[in-house]
């Protein structure tokens, strides 16, 4: 299919997410046509090397062969059945391998598709769990300070971006913000760790104010991504933990786009030595192919849920609530973890990334705040001026890298398998976009 008729037909047929979509009268779509490894290749032939692993989600790759191959066998067996009143093989298996990874702390994974359907369902449960408990008056949510959630009308309630969330204030039952412990916000002499500790005061204030009616604490742990990639020190997330014990609060990790080794370990919460009461995957447990997410708990969660009277138990679904063949690309993705000691391999391929984004930009004089976590890397560009990301991402394209600024920050998280000729090209063309934009 010529692709000027592509791009009208999806102009004319398409509502793109996160866009508004007259910007497409001056920056064309780009028309994909294939993936190959970390590369994507447009109906011109073009070839970007996808350092934004398409929104989070692609961990190995591109039409991944192995993943492909697990997809094909599934297809075979089974596509999708109901799992209100029946069961599967790899939902089971799922399961069974993410409550294993905890150390079986968590489990009784809950499906559902995206990440905002995450968000709420372990809203929905931590609140409902207290109702259960005799204590329905602990029904609000507390996140930090420029926390991303989610869009759905319940995760909005614990969205801190305003563009996402403004325009729906009506509609939003508003929860409570409280400092983010960012690193960057370092006075003189302080540490990131220091900071943690200024902000986790400020969370204590406000347990012992609002913990009677205070169901949940959410955080996205270490990294905040929406935000701008802000990134914090562990310290926070090991008083945030002592806090929602003594209050008696529940505490979410929202692991969505940090879990899965993207911050260096399978869970973001084992840098800090602690697990939560609700933990969220999405993004990359399916490798980039197929929507998947879902809820692991606690066993007192769980039980508190556990009744003859139905009203006690958690009536939520979604129809493709814990789809086979979404289950099998999640359970080929744990497969090539193990398989391949992805987690060491990342050590080394996050320490090469690492230097790569000093030397193109440790010297740049608009460059603040380089940054990094695991396989997330950030600067943030000052005087970027309006429009910024939009200019900076159309000229990363002519360069042949596929980089969506946040705001003024400049971000990369690549997929796991970029080597060292990939890493250097996606900082150069990273680089020659950063000049173009400011120019």
């Amino acid at each position: 299919m010529p692709h000027p008729d592509l791009l009208q037909r999806s102009l004319a047929a398409v509502w793109h997410p996160c866009t508004q979509m007259k910007r497409h009268e001056s920056l064309p779509l780009v028309p994909i046509v294939r993936g190959e490894g970390a590369w994507l290749v447009d109906a011109d032939g073009r070839r970007l090397l996808d350092g934004v692993s398409s929104w989070w989600v692609n961990l190995f790759g591109h039409c991944n062969p192995r993943i492909n191959a697990a997809l094909r066998a599934q297809l075979d067996t089974l596509e999708h059945v109901m799992l209100a009143g029946f069961t599967h093989e790899p939902v089971v298996a799922l399961s069974e391998r993410l409550a294993a990874l905890t150390g079986h702390r968590l489990g009784h994974a809950f499906y559902a598709s995206d990440g905002a359907s995450a968000t709420e369902i372990a809203l929905k449960m931590s609140a409902h769990y207290w109702r259960n408990h005799g204590q329905p008056a602990k029904h609000r949510f507390v996140s930090l300070a420029g926390s991303y959630h989610g869009e759905t009308v319940g995760a909005l309630a614990v969205t801190d971006v305003a563009i996402f969330r403004d325009a729906y204030a009506d509609l939003v039952k508003p929860g409570s913000t409280v400092p983010c412990p960012d690193a960057r916000l370092a006075e003189p002499g302080e540490t990131p760790a220091d900071v943690a500790r200024r902000a986790a005061a400020a969370l204590e204030a406000h347990l012992a104010e609002h913990h009677a009616t205070t169901a949940a604490l959410i955080v996205e742990p270490l990294v905040q991504g929406a935000a701008g990639m802000v990134m914090y020190d562990p310290e926070y997330l090991r008083l945030a933990r002592d806090l929602c014990d003594r209050y008696r609060v529940h505490l979410v990790a929202d692991e969505i786009a940090v879990g899965c080794g993207r911050t260096g370990t399978f869970f973001a919460c084992e840098q800090a030595g602690i697990w939560p009461d609700f933990l969220c995957l999405s993004k990359g447990i399916s490798g980039g192919y197929l929507p998947l997410s879902l809820v692991l708990s606690t066993d007192d969660i769980y039980a508190a849920f556990y009744a003859d009277d139905a009203a006690r138990g958690f009536l939520h679904s979604h129809s493709y609530t814990g789809n086979p063949l979404a289950c099998r690309a999640a359970l080929a993705t744990l497969d090539i973890f193990a398989e391949d000691d992805v987690l060491a391999a990342n050590q080394v391929r996050a320490a090469a990334l690492r230097r790569a984004l000093d030397a193109a930009f440790a010297g740049h004089p608009a460059v603040r705040h380089l940054r990094s976590r695991g396989m997330i890397l950030a600067f943030d560009v000052d005087g970027a001026g309006p429009d910024f990301a939009r200019r900076f991402f159309s000229a990363a394209l002519t360069h042949g890298v596929l980089l969506r600024p946040i705001g003024n920050t400049v971000y990369f998280m690549p997929p796991y398998i970029v080597d060292e000729a990939e890493i250097d090209q996606l900082m150069r063309g990273a680089r020659a976009a950063l000049d173009e934009a400011l120019a």
